[in-house]
């Protein structure tokens, strides 16, 4: 079951946004929460299993009223019970970032020619409850409650480049995150009626506290190598982009993919 821990003094709703950002422990999540912090918006942060990062990601946030919220998005109830509890956290919910998922991980790791089935059946079915289940209900739980408010408001999605390049070693990651990008470009047709905007960004490699061992071992120079710039992405690059995506300025982008990858990959 959900629960949830509040920061500080909640000031009036009207003065700032409620953001709720999922996968807020550390990495591009905890970057996104900082940007909104900073930006003066109130955010509810989710985490699943990760306490201790998250509540260090809730110290850092400027500001007032912040709310840590614990909830695992691959089970069934859990999407409408987070948002309802987020939106009791602050007030209302205006933005939505979402950003948790199952990660590429030598435990998640699914070359078809290298898995049995069962794990193959396995990993595929936790992938597509967290990366996609998980984001679309989250979705529509938000939509539903800015809908029943008038109000406007955003959803950003955190995809991924994998979805247009290919993930051999992980193709259901890359799955999962190509239907994560579907799903936006839908939901910003069924949604502008509302005032609702619905994007996604697609990060090139970033260098998280997740891949900082591999970006110091024998894969480092290869990975940064990859963007003609020399290097690899940082959550603040990325979540700069969703703190625009989010704003009133960016409407009009509303149905995008934005590819945040240091033309380490170009579609066309």
């Amino acid at each position: 079951m959900a629960t949830h821990a509040v920061q500080g003094e909640k000031e009036p709703v009207s003065r700032r946004r409620g953001v709720l950002v999922t996968g807020g422990s550390r990495g591009i999540g905890r970057a996104v929460a900082l940007a909104f912090a900073e930006g003066g918006d109130r955010v509810a942060i989710q985490y699943a299993g990760r306490r201790t990062d998250a509540e260090e990601t809730l110290r850092k946030l400027p500001g007032q009223g912040h709310a840590l919220l614990q909830a695992d998005l691959g089970e069934p109830d859990a999407a409408e019970r987070l948002v309802a509890e987020a939106v009791t956290a602050l007030g209302e919910v205006d933005v939505l970032v979402n950003n948790a998922g199952l990660a590429p991980t030598a435990d998640t790791r699914h070359t078809i020619s290298d898995v049995p089935l069962a794990d193959w059946q396995r990993i595929w079915r936790r992938m597509v409850q967290v990366n996609l289940l998980g984001a679309a209900d989250l979705s529509w739980a938000v939509a539903r409650h800015l809908i029943d408010r008038g109000a406007h408001g955003a959803i950003v999605n955190i995809g991924s480049r994998g979805a247009f390049r290919g993930e051999p070693d992980f193709p259901a990651y890359g799955a999962t995150k190509a239907a994560l990008h579907a799903l936006g470009q839908s939901l910003s047709v069924a949604l502008a009626p509302h005032g609702i905007s619905v994007t996604s960004v697609a990060p090139g490699f970033v260098a998280t506290e997740r891949q900082a061992a591999k970006l110091s071992g024998p894969e480092g120079e290869r990975l940064r190598n990859e963007s003609p710039f020399g290097r690899v992405g940082t959550p603040a690059e990325i979540a700069a982009t969703v703190h625009f995506l989010a704003s009133d300025a960016a409407v009009w982008a509303s149905g995008t993919v934005v590819d945040v990858n240091g033309a380490s990959y170009l579609r066309t």
